[in-house]
């Protein structure tokens, strides 16, 4: 019962990742509410509000939800995320396109200003309170870079740069903030995809398998927990040794 008491948000908590962190903190003792824009609770005992991280109102909101409801926010797990893979430019009949602004700018909104509204509303909290737990997710991308995908490793790297600025500005009221930087994890919509691709992601990780959404679970586990209280600013790989850049 690591998190025994403690007070926890997961942001893209329905599904994959979030869903089995929210499952892990609820079976360590934490008091879990999964935020996300669809969906429902991933458990028994984990509350469940609908939440656009893109949208600073909401956002704060649901922060003066989980005050009222618990009287404070022990952690935050910035985990909502999505994906517009596209190249820089393509061609196209014969002449070059670019990257649309709507798919650069709608992975900036969630993955990018979405951990900063979710950061900026319970940072004060947190503050209040004199301890918390910020965890944010980044990728193996935002630290070797990939193909394809530039708007996708843009807000990963922010993020991380983002984590050892808080981490230097709230580490004195505090309040840790880390990241987790997961490589090739096995979540329902990975494994959707053909065999082949599966395959190569697998070839690609030195420990020859896919990740498991509960690997990453159990770093976020490790770094919300009391066991991590001097870690602070750090990023956590949870790839298997991957290396991306090809």
């Amino acid at each position: 019962m690591r998190l025994k008491q403690r007070v926890a948000v997961i942001t893209g908590g329905a599904k994959g990742i979030g869903a089995e962190t929210a499952r892990v903190f609820a079976a360590e003792g934490a008091r879990v509410t999964a935020w996300d824009v669809a969906g429902g609770s991933p458990g028994d005992g984990i509350a469940f509000r609908e939440v656009d991280v893109t949208d600073a109102l909401s956002v704060g909101a649901a922060v003066s939800a989980a005050v009222a409801a618990h009287g404070r926010v022990d952690i935050l797990v910035n985990n909502a995320g999505i994906l517009r893979d596209a190249r820089l430019v393509k061609e196209r009949d014969g002449d070059w396109a670019g990257m649309s602004d709507a798919e650069f700018d709608s992975v900036i909104a969630v993955n990018l200003r979405g951990v900063f509204n979710c950061t900026r509303a319970v940072a004060p909290v947190m503050i209040r309170q004199g301890y918390g737990r910020i965890l944010n997710a980044s990728s193996v991308v935002g630290l070797y870079g990939n193909f394809g995908q530039t708007s996708y490793v843009a807000t990963k790297a922010a993020v991380i740069g983002m984590t050892r600025v808080w981490a230097r500005e709230l580490g004195p009221r505090g309040i840790t903030v880390n990241a987790v930087a997961p490589g090739f994890i096995g979540t329902e919509m990975v494994r959707q995809m053909p065999e082949k691709i599966l395959n190569d992601m697998v070839e690609r990780t030195p420990v020859r398998r896919l990740g498991e959404p509960r690997d990453v679970a159990l770093a976020y586990l490790y770094l919300a927990s009391d066991d991590a209280s001097f870690v602070n600013g750090a990023v956590l790989s949870v790839d298997g040794g991957v290396v991306v850049g090809t």
